[in-house]
């Protein structure tokens, strides 16, 4: 009997803090302005032959206070990336995961925040579900935080980034010209697929998002 009350007393212990951890993490979440920011073209300088480790990678002018300014204002920046570099055996899954370690420790010294980074290691070849144009990455993140994607918004450079968030059903999507950004106003305007908004770079996406909250 002894042994059958310590039992109990250690699950209802174990039960009571889950229902608090379930309870807290649904009202963060809940709370949790999101906004989903490719990486290559958007934050930093995309190249021809990948990024493939730190000393390749150069943030865009002004990425950084773009950053700054939406952890400011209350925004949770989660980074959705297609990295092909991965399975094209050009750096190791622990290389880019390196590259976002330092780029997320970069961001947080200037004073902003990244909530999370997603990453696709596939080839087009491959036939996933998580390389943009796909939705997976983004439906991931939804799962993990439980959002409601008509309340986020995304930022990117290409017409995948720009189709992935209307096929994930995200509130608002903003095309910036940095990257492939030129190119893909051309390309959207072809695939009948447009942006809410298009700005010049990160930072003039920020503005607008904070002028034009979802």
């Amino acid at each position: 009997m002894f042994l059958e009350h310590q039992l109990d007393q250690i699950i209802g212990f174990y039960a009571s803090n889950l229902k608090r951890c379930q309870v807290f993490i649904h009202e963060r979440c809940g709370n949790l302005k999101i906004v989903f920011i490719d990486r290559d073209g958007v934050i930093n300088r995309d190249r021809p032959d990948y990024v493939k480790s730190w000393s390749e990678f150069e943030f865009l002018p002004g990425s950084l206070d773009a950053l700054k300014r939406l952890t400011l204002n209350g925004y949770s920046v989660i980074v959705i990336t297609n990295q092909s570099v991965i399975n094209r055996k050009f750096v190791t899954e622990a290389g880019v995961q390196e590259i976002h370690e330092k780029m997320t420790s970069a961001v947080v010294d200037h004073g902003g925040s990244i909530e999370a980074i997603y990453y696709c290691p596939h080839v087009p070849k491959d036939g996933c579900n998580c390389r943009k144009p796909e939705p997976g990455l983004i439906y991931r993140a939804q799962a993990d935080y439980g959002l409601d994607l008509s309340k986020t918004c995304m930022i990117g450079d290409s017409l995948k980034d720009i189709q992935c968030a209307r096929r994930a059903g995200c509130g608002s999507v903003i095309l910036v010209r940095t990257g492939h950004g030129k190119e893909t106003e051309r390309l959207c305007q072809d695939a009948g697929t447009q942006a809410d908004y298009v700005a010049d770079d990160l930072m003039a996406a920020v503005k607008w998002l904070l002028g034009n909250p979802i």
